[in-house]
């Protein structure tokens, strides 16, 4: 939560918690809001001088909960906000462009209800803009998603039925950690007790998320994005071992963590981790690269840059 919101933005988010999950208490709203449990209870009066009633209760089953009927302000947008939305959904997903999509269909609601003054020019992007697909996206069942973010949210551990992109498929019990958005596709990063090792699964790839009875502890102050990036380049089905004449200073900048592990190694560095795809890890990721480097392993890889440098050799070779 960023510190920057003003008491009246933290009092409509403290109102939306209540609204989404009643019985919170003083100090689970605290948390929430990224703030101490005595300024919570100020936001939470902040409602109650507005009018919202809130009621407060002591106990195992007590916390704050709204009055019956109470529903949430309208929503508004400045100009500027309503645009970004607009671009930042295109971006997200160029099909919204298509009213019968699902996301479509929900934006054009959005943009139906805005004000003339403000909706008009968001109304005008959306019918003229328009967004190549991206190849590499992938949409995850909304349902499976949803299910995700609560199990992140409450720490409890879930069942996944996943399918790898061979087609394999199987269940196991894992303790979500985060859900990350890289690239337009989707991952969850949890620990899975199959392999007792973390594991980066794509949420398209999960067909059902169901409940256990257990809980978990998140590590703490990790940054899911890095442990992510760090992870992408474990466990895949070929070994890769790439020794370069450079020192890892000058390499690092270069080298995407999927990957793999950047080590020094004498007066040069060597990058140790797998691939599932050595064609792309030799013509995408080191054919980039500007520092001489040698393929020690593994024999794909091998196979794949030679492959590589005879086309290019054979480029710039004169016919006979």
């Amino acid at each position: 939560m960023p510190n920057d919101l003003s008491p009246t933005a933290r009092a409509l988010r403290a109102l939306e918690i209540l609204q989404t999950r009643p019985g919170t208490t003083a100090d689970e709203l605290a948390v929430r809001l990224g703030v101490t449990e005595r300024a919570a209870r100020r936001y939470v009066g902040i409602l109650r001088e507005a009018g919202i009633p809130v009621a407060s209760a002591r106990g195992p089953h007590g916390g704050y909960r709204l009055g019956r009927g109470t529903r949430l302000p309208p929503v508004h947008f400045t100009q500027a906000e309503a645009l970004g939305l607009v671009m930042a959904v295109l971006s997200g997903q160029p099909a919204a462009a298509d009213p019968d999509d699902l996301v479509g269909t929900a934006l054009g609601r959005v943009v139906k209800a805005l004000p003339e003054g403000v909706g008009r020019q968001a109304a005008l992007l959306r019918e003229y803009a328009a967004a190549a697909p991206d190849p590499y996206a992938a949409h995850p069942d909304p349902a499976v998603t949803s299910s995700l973010v609560e199990a992140v949210a409450n720490r409890r551990r879930v069942l996944v039925t996943y399918r790898s992109e061979a087609g394999n498929a199987w269940e196991e019990e894992v303790d979500p950690w985060s859900l990350v958005v890289r690239h337009g596709r989707w991952y969850l990063l949890c620990h899975s007790h199959r392999a007792d090792a973390i594991r980066t699964y794509r949420v398209d790839r999960i067909g059902a998320v169901r409940p256990t009875g257990h809980g978990f502890e998140a590590p703490r102050d990790f940054d899911p994005v890095a442990v992510l990036e760090e992870n992408l380049g474990i466990g895949w089905a070929f070994a890769t071992r790439v020794v370069f004449e450079a020192p890892l200073t000058e390499v690092a900048p270069w080298v995407r963590p999927p990957m793999g592990r950047l080590e020094p190694l004498g007066d040069g560095c060597v990058l140790v981790g797998s691939t599932r795809n050595p064609d792309m890890y030799a013509q995408e990721w080191l054919a980039r690269v500007p520092y001489a480097f040698r393929v020690e392993g593994g024999q794909e890889l091998r196979a794949a840059a030679a492959a590589l440098a005879a086309r290019f050799t054979a480029a710039v070779t004169d016919p006979p």
